[in-house]
């Protein structure tokens, strides 16, 4: 239930206009988190990516939870791709830095995402509320 919940939250950072749409004063909050978008976005992504691993290292369940590994690899491939992306001038600054061929090969990833970045967010508000349905229905 936490990761689906926390891929909500993100999504909906990752996607301030549909928010900004529904709420006139979210502008005053998404301007407070703004300078620790880089750093949520940062923890986001390496989330992502342990929890792609797990899912891997896990691939057992596949036979026993089919539907919540498939829904467990989705929403952390979902996550590791939006922190990727608001957390990109972090990890640029910090790990990118002294190569420059792993920031070339960076910037040309984040240059195919960032036009997909608001329905990616869109996907995953969907998928974190599907995380939340699923971890209820299979484990409770």
């Amino acid at each position: 239930m936490i990761w689906g919940i926390s891929l909500i939250v993100l999504s909906i950072l990752a996607v301030p206009s549909l928010l900004l749409s529904k709420k006139p004063n979210a502008k005053e909050l998404l301007e407070k988190i703004e300078p620790y978008q880089g750093w949520i976005g940062f923890i986001f992504c390496i989330w992502g990516i342990w929890g792609i691993i797990s899912a891997i290292l896990n691939l057992g369940w596949l036979t026993t939870y089919p539907i919540w590994w498939i829904t467990l690899l989705a929403g952390n491939i979902v996550s590791a791709a939006l922190g990727f992306m608001l957390g990109f001038g972090l990890i640029s600054k910090y790990f990118l830095s002294k190569s420059e061929e792993a920031k070339e090969k960076a910037n040309r990833l984040r240059e195919k995402l960032a036009p997909k970045q608001g329905k990616l967010g869109i996907l995953g508000i969907i998928v974190g509320c599907w995380m939340i349905v699923a971890s209820l229905l299979f484990f409770m």
